[in-house]
């Protein structure tokens, strides 16, 4: 199924909260929120933020679609740290000009506490929504699931990106760690993960990854 475009909820950004400049795309960053599923609210949220720090897109936990602003500007997503670039023997570069952020609605990293799981926030969440690892990433072995409405609603977003700006949809392991490849630049999708040390996000969600390797 492909993505109907005119689905899509906006709910932009005012223009101060963003920067307005054209960078050809060649990356796309997949983050969580470790929030809640209510992806209005964290374009709300994005609106409050000094630094004009946003993803272009959000996902709800229903799979609902919002967009804040234009694939073809930017914002800063990615908290870049330079010594990244120079622990890998990579030069410095901006990568938010050149990548599409998406945020997805989740929690992230799940405790188990006198039977039940809870996130981070001290919130208890229903064993049908939770994902358990063969092992620890991160430390953590127990997560919040991504949905199967959130699933197919990135990969539609993903494909429809992907051919919009010509940017690859081959699938790498790497990129649930630091990637050189992300570092660089280089054409494709990633991760938080891929250019951030204290990132969890995405994590790798076994339907998740089930998905990027059939786009």
């Amino acid at each position: 199924m492909k993505l109907d475009i005119t689905k899509i909820v906006q709910q932009r950004l005012s223009n101060d909260q963003f920067l307005q400049e054209e960078h050809p795309k060649k990356q796309i960053y997949l983050h969580h929120t470790a929030g809640g599923g209510n992806p209005i609210a964290v374009a709300k949220y994005f609106q409050q933020k000094e630094g004009k720090v946003a993803t272009a897109f959000v996902i709800g936990e229903k799979g609902t679609i919002v967009q804040l602003f234009s694939s073809k500007h930017w914002a800063y997503h990615l908290g870049l740290k330079p010594e990244v670039f120079s622990e890998m023997g990579v030069t410095y570069r901006s990568l938010d000009k050149i990548s599409i952020g998406i945020e997805i609605c989740n929690y992230g990293p799940l405790k188990k506490q006198n039977g039940y799981f809870i996130n981070y926030v001290g919130g208890r969440v229903d064993r049908s929504q939770v994902t358990e690892l063969n092992g620890k990433y991160k430390g953590h072995i127990w997560w919040q699931k991504y949905t199967d409405a959130q699933i197919e609603s990135t990969r539609q977003l993903l494909v429809y990106l992907c051919d919009t700006y010509g940017i690859s949809k081959d699938y790498f392991d790497s990129i649930f760690d630091i990637d050189k490849r992300a570092l660089r630049g280089e054409n494709g999708i990633f991760t938080h993960n891929s250019v951030r040390h204290d990132k969890s996000d995405i994590y790798p969600c076994p339907r998740m990854i089930e998905m990027l390797k059939n786009l």
